[in-house]
């Protein structure tokens, strides 16, 4: 839906929505005193409002509080805002009339998108300056982004033919109440995350081979001794992976190192606790989303309004402040040396990586995500000496996994008859055995361009993911 599908209300929501409106109107017609509904907001709550300045009142809180700033929200972050506050009202217990969540269902299937500025939220309070920023072109104001560029509501809603609607008692209220800023853009968030741990398995495989690392620490019967679900899930990833490969299986028995270096070893630990992180978070951002996060509360059936505090984005803000704390071992893990005594990946190397990664995650760029990837393995396969490999004529049409294949897979095969070298290469220290392959290996398409690396990688990336199971119905991927 964030990314363009239709929507529509369905008539149980109708009839739910209208429900609660006519105990709105029954409060205001019997001059009871309601807060936000027959009174003022906030510290003037006690300040009675006569029903004629009741829609003066709602449209006043909209553009009081429509006072964010900063760069507009991605197209995607918008409309799950929409869609999410359009949701809530249509639960029924929020006491606008119909033709509020209609106007919000037409939006969103015309892709007239309120421009909604990224900074102003009160955050764990309620996302009330956002909120209102989405309620502006419901009352033909503001912007909306038609086509990816901002355009004057009042123009975007004449050009689609839709009139401007007038905001009636509650109405305003029940449009900046609530977490559907925070939900949204935490819900996109996840979603990339839970596609990062992927990568980030991928990744890891890619640097075991690469490295010469074994995959002797992901039998099943170690990881079973400390059960953890998002370490077995990754762990159950890199035996995907590293299934078949003839690198790792040279090594499962070496006698030339004990053990990897614990970047390598602790993959799934280390990917795991971010895997835990990312459950609980879509855990509570799924009960979130269903919730009625209002104030005050309609209760059709027994002709009440309450108030309360369901407004507040307290859980929400906890798991989110948890999910970019459990982000961060992802790109740090990746700073370790490949192998003990191995020169380290340097912070200039990484300097590239850590700003695509914020972008992956808090600028919302996704396709950066290939490109990390593709910085990540060249830094690997650069502390190995691939550059130092000329490209041969033969193998300059390489594309996708066999580009890839012919960088990695043929510098750190074992060693087989006819490649030149001898018994005693295969339990020499790893510097010497990697300078001897060097020199006896085939011409290799180490010397692609960057670019053209980048893209072989990236390739690889997307065929290898095909290898691991879907994780949108696991709670762990």
């Amino acid at each position: 839906m964030a990314r363009g599908a239709s929507v529509e209300l369905p008539p149980d929501a109708v009839e739910r929505v209208r429900a609660a409106r006519v105990v709105v109107e029954s409060k205001v017609h019997a001059g009871e005193t309601v807060y936000g509904v027959t009174t003022g907001f906030g510290s003037l709550a006690n300040v009675r409002i006569p029903p004629e300045q009741a829609e003066g009142l709602q449209l006043g809180i909209v553009r009081l509080h429509a006072a964010a700033v900063g760069p507009p929200l991605s197209r995607e972050e918008a409309r799950a805002m929409l869609f999410l506050r359009a949701h809530v009202l249509a639960l029924g217990h929020s006491g606008v009339r119909v033709e509020i969540v209609g106007r919000m269902v037409e939006m969103l299937n015309r892709d007239l998108v309120p421009l909604v500025p990224e900074q102003g939220s009160l955050g764990a309070s309620g996302d009330l300056a956002p909120l209102a920023h989405l309620a502006l072109p419901l009352v033909g104001r503001g912007q909306v982004l038609v086509d990816g560029r901002p355009v004057a509501t009042a123009e975007a809603l004449n050009g689609a033919g839709l009139p401007p609607l007038s905001l009636q008692a509650k109405e305003g209220l029940a449009l900046v109440n609530g977490t559907q800023g925070m939900v949204a853009v935490g819900i996109l968030a996840s979603e990339r995350l839970s596609a990062l741990t992927k990568a980030a398995d991928i990744a890891a495989a890619m640097t075991i081979e690469a490295a010469l690392g074994t995959d002797r620490p992901f039998d099943q019967r170690l990881q079973d001794l400390r059960p953890h679900p998002g370490q077995a899930a990754s762990a159950s990833n890199l035996r995907r992976l590293l299934d078949g490969s003839e690198i790792t299986a040279s090594h499962r028995e070496s006698e030339h190192l004990v053990q990897d270096a614990y970047s390598l070893r602790c993959a799934p630990q280390v990917h795991g606790a971010t895997r835990e992180v990312l459950a609980f978070t879509r855990r509570l951002l799924e009960v979130e989303a269903g919730s009625i996060s209002d104030n005050p509360i309609v209760l059709p059936e027994s002709g009440e309004v309450l108030s309360g505090g369901n407004f507040h984005g307290q859980p929400v803000a906890v798991a989110l402040d948890a999910l970019a704390a459990g982000t961060v071992p992802l790109a740090g893990i990746s700073e370790r040396p490949d192998r003990a005594g191995d020169e380290h990946v340097t912070a200039r190397d990484l300097s590239g990586v850590s700003r695509d990664l914020h972008r992956c995650l808090v600028d919302r760029d996704d396709v950066v995500l290939q490109v990390m990837l593709g910085e990540l393995s060249s830094i690997r396969a650069e502390r190995v000496g691939l550059d130092h490999v000329r490209t041969g004529s033969d193998e300059s049409e390489m594309e996708g996994e066999d580009a890839l294949r012919g960088s990695n897979v043929r510098l750190f095969r074992a060693a087989q008859p006819g490649d030149g070298g001898t018994d005693e290469r295969a339990h020499a220290p790893v510097s010497d055995q990697r300078k001897a392959r060097l020199e006896t290996l085939p011409e290799a398409a180490a010397h692609h361009s960057i670019p053209a690396r980048r893209s072989a990688i990236a390739s690889t990336v997307k065929r290898r993911s095909q290898r691991l199971p879907g994780d949108r119905s696991s709670a762990v991927g």
